[in-house]
């Protein structure tokens, strides 16, 4: 239980540090350019904070179930 708990609480910091990486990558201006030609973030960006979000709420799941053995 105290390793799914580490694994789930090291799960939600990368998955913020990566969310917070493909935010601030959105400001960029390769980035911007194309969200005003097309109307989306580029595919890399939206990996970034998808993947971040992803991993965030897993891990919150992983750190939070109580798995009784």
């Amino acid at each position: 239980m105290i390793n799914s708990r580490i694994a789930g609480i090291t799960l939600m910091v990368v998955g913020a540090i990566i969310f917070v990486f493909g935010l601030n990558s959105s400001q960029s201006i390769p980035d911007q350019v194309t969200e005003v030609a097309t109307g989306r973030y580029t595919q890399h960006t939206m990996w970034y904070i998808l993947g971040g979000v992803a991993m965030v709420v897993s891990g919150a799941l992983l750190a939070l179930y109580d798995r009784k053995s």
